[in-house]
């Protein structure tokens, strides 16, 4: 598939599921325009190439999505197949109540085939577009609101061959839980205590070229920490390892996997005056980025999911 396609079917996808998303019972019970977005979602869906990639992509892309502050409205931001993002897609409904957006790739396609949506209410379902085009949600669980925003999926942690999640709570303590296929989630298990030092937490797939996911963890004080992944689920991260220091710069990161296209995980950080910078993935766990390349601006009108 060449990039033009996959950077489509990229947005197209997330398009389709954030517009089930507003028509589904968490945010338009009984609403006449359900039935509408739904549609329109289809009609998204289907003008992306019907092909996926033949072959394994061990680190996906997934789009950017934008809460606008000022209208509760969502912008998608899909890959331009140049490192940075094409104009946005917007989904002109009330997205005040979301607080995450959380992209998998279990069948390794490069693409999102499910998407965990967190609501403010501490409401978490599971969504998905299947092969006819057809918008799915279930409710996985309820008292979320507890991560205050700190929900990630670097992808699978070990226990099996679905992308599992990550939740930092209010108290510091990191969670852990197993995924299955359907998005269903296992009781959640304790990793580790100490984790409220952080103020952004972020990662989607391998940094350091072993095969394994890892995460990155930044500080109060602006220092940015690696935590390599072990590949077994009990204790899915090795001891950190600093990567550097100054990240204060930023008021958000977030890692969508592999934007510049070279197969490596990438982070997308944003600074409070809107400047949005694209760090690539060496693949190197002693320097697993880059030097930052500018790719946006006015990105601070946003809640970044």
């Amino acid at each position: 598939m060449n990039s033009v396609g996959r950077r489509g079917l990229v947005a197209a996808t997330a398009l389709a599921v954030a517009m089930g998303v507003m028509a589904g019972s968490a945010f338009a019970a009984g609403d006449p325009a359900a039935a509408e977005a739904v549609r329109k979602a289809k009609q998204v869906q289907q003008q992306a190439p019907a092909k996926r990639a033949a072959v394994t992509v061990e680190t996906p892309t997934f789009p950017l999505l934008g809460v606008n502050k000022k209208n509760a409205q969502l912008d998608v931001f899909g890959p331009n197949g140049k490192g940075g993002f094409a104009p946005a897609l917007n989904v002109p409904n009330d997205y005040s109540g979301l607080s995450d957006f959380i992209d998998v790739d279990n069948d390794k396609d490069g693409f999102s085939d499910g998407t965990w949506v967190a609501e403010k209410s501490g409401r978490l379902s599971y969504a998905w577009v299947d092969s006819a085009d057809d918008y799915h949600e279930k409710q996985v669980g309820t008292g979320y609101h507890i991560y205050a925003g700190k929900l990630l999926s670097p992808g699978q942690l070990g226990g099996g061959a679905s992308a599992d999640l990550l939740g930092v709570d209010k108290a510091g303590v990191l969670w852990e839980y197993l995924a299955y296929p359907n998005g269903s989630l296992t009781s959640r298990t304790k990793i580790g205590a100490g984790w409220g030092q952080y103020s952004q937490i972020a990662g989607q797939g391998d940094l350091t070229g072993d095969g394994k996911a890892d995460i990155v963890a930044r500080d109060t004080s602006g220092v940015l920490w690696l935590y390599k992944g072990t590949g077994n689920y009990a204790a899915p991260f090795a001891a950190r390892t600093k990567i550097g220091a100054g990240w204060n710069t930023y008021n958000r990161l977030v890692s969508i996997g592999d934007l510049d296209g070279d197969g490596k995980s990438d982070l997308v950080a944003r600074k409070s005056t809107g400047e949005l910078y694209r760090y690539s993935g060496t693949g190197s766990a002693s320097a697993p980025f880059q030097k930052p390349v500018k790719i946006g601006s006015g990105f601070q009108v946003y809640n970044i999911l």
